[in-house]
């Protein structure tokens, strides 16, 4: 069954402070999805450098999120379609190896504010930035 993927952003704005950004990633979390190891990555350096998180708030936030959400491994196979997904569509490595991971994980849609929202990737992967009506 086809699934959601999260970006780091979208989960990023659950504790941004901006009420329709924070409630509509609430929404879309809720129902349930995916995610990589790498989101993970990118929220635990924002949480502690950008936001300020004390490591117990970061390791709870990381907990709360694998909670509701299906971590997908970084392997071998998600890196190689991570480079050709760069390569072919001209996308910043690590913002391809998210788009890969999705991929691997037979994701449907990408739910992120950085990629080109209505973009296709590999003719199954529908890029959607929740907040473009926001």
């Amino acid at each position: 069954m086809p699934a959601d993927f999260f970006d780091t952003n979208v989960l990023l704005y659950i504790t941004s402070g901006i009420s329709a950004k924070a409630d509509m990633a609430e929404k879309l979390i809720g129902a349930g999805g995916n995610i990589s190891v790498q989101v993970l990555n990118e929220i635990t350096n924002v949480a502690r450098r950008k936001m300020g998180m004390s490591w117990t708030e970061t390791h709870a936030f990381l907990s709360d999120i694998r909670g509701l959400l299906t971590v997908e491994p970084i392997t071998t196979e998600v890196h190689e379609t991570g480079l050709a997904l760069a390569e072919r569509y001209s996308l910043p490595i690590y913002d391809a190896m998210i788009a890969a991971s999705a991929l691997e994980a037979g994701c449907d849609t990408l739910w992120s504010e950085d990629f080109q929202d209505g973009r296709v990737l590999d003719g199954r992967l529908h890029i959607s930035n929740p907040f473009r009506n926001v």
